[in-house]
């Protein structure tokens, strides 16, 4: 048996993710949940049955000790939080209580019940925000452009400090974007994907989006979760900046998206109508709304994985345009079936 491992944000897109890499190496795994009104077992639904949950929330310490003492973990992976960049201007108290705060109690929570437990904190380049050098590596100043960002700094640095303090096997991996099939609906990169699908099947005219020129650092999550239990398999704990090292902007990622559904943007201009058409060709276009800017734009990251791969033996397998194709190719059959369903 390799071990028993805790996971918080089981249900969420990394969390499954990390979730299947542990159960097919033999892990004994528990998964946190927030109790709600329905039964709700997210991205994780499909092993429901092969791991074992847990009620806990991290702004409740006491549920943590719980949810630590049930699972007496040797491997704890805080993948929790309010991950939403855009909902943490609309909720920074609600924000720092989970991504900050939350942090410090799983920490202590380790600390009292099992301290010997090796942790990993999921970091974020958002911590970056205004960057001070290109690419960024571990050793880059912190420059937060959000609630979120600030948010996840003190959570990065109370792992460090406890990891000091403590001695505790305590790290934090410094995750640039990284996305999948089952990123949420509210992320920019699948409210790309999935407009592509509806549009390629009539149900969609427009598309609307922030900045176009944005650019980010995109890997998948399947690779990334690797490097996480990676992390903890080492000899001494380290903190690591996981990435690809390429940087695409949001026109990218659209264009590669709708080209995979099979459709020719025309990117806005004078000639719109008010359904989102070209007036001119009547071909679909992606069109530009000031109100999906960010208060403080982040315009670009890039993260430099040099280390993770040297110490880690960590390289990421799955290229950009294969994210973005399996993404699209996704939304099309959920979008299908979802029209076969209506026509029932």
């Amino acid at each position: 048996m390799a071990g028993k491992a805790l996971i918080t944000g089981v249900t969420g897109q990394d969390g499954s993710y990390l979730a299947e890499l542990l159960l097919d190496k033999g892990y004994e795994v528990y998964g946190v949940m927030r109790r709600k009104s329905g039964l709700d077992y997210g991205n994780a639904d499909h092993i429901k049955d092969r791991v074992r949950f847990i009620y806990a929330d991290m702004t409740d310490i006491v549920s943590l000790i719980n949810a630590m003492r049930i699972s007496a973990a040797d491997e704890v992976y805080n993948l929790a939080g309010q991950s939403f960049v855009a909902t943490s201007w609309e909720q920074p108290i609600a924000t720092t209580e989970i991504d900050a705060v939350g942090v410090t109690n799983m920490l202590e929570a380790i600390r009292a019940v099992k301290p010997e437990a090796r942790f990993y904190q999921a970091s974020t380049s958002e911590m970056f925000g205004l960057v001070q050098e290109m690419p960024q590596t571990e050793k880059t100043p912190f420059y937060p452009r959000s609630p979120y960002g600030v948010a996840k700094l003190y959570g990065h640095w109370i792992t460090k400090n406890y990891r000091e303090s403590y001695n505790m096997f305590a790290c934090s991996g410094i995750l640039f974007n990284h996305e999948s099939e089952r990123r949420g609906k509210e992320f920019v990169t699948r409210k790309i994907t999935e407009a592509a699908a509806r549009i390629s099947l009539g149900l969609q005219e427009c598309l609307e989006l922030g900045s176009l020129d944005a650019r980010r650092d995109w890997g998948h999550s399947k690779d990334y979760v690797r490097a996480m239990w990676l992390m903890l398999q080492q000899e001494k704990p380290d903190d690591y900046v996981i990435a690809t090292g390429e940087t695409r902007t949001v026109r990218e990622f659209a264009e590669i998206s709708f080209r995979y559904a099979g459709i020719e943007i025309e990117w806005a201009g004078s000639g719109v109508d008010e359904t989102g058409k070209d007036k001119a060709s009547g071909r679909t276009v992606v069109k530009v709304n000031p109100r999906f800017f960010r208060p403080a734009e982040v315009e670009v990251l890039l993260g430099n994985p040099a280390k993770a791969e040297k110490q880690l033996g960590w390289k990421r397998e799955i290229k950009f345009e294969q994210l973005v194709e399996g993404m699209v190719e996704i939304d099309i059959s959920i979008v299908e079936r979802e029209l076969k369903a209506a026509r029932l």
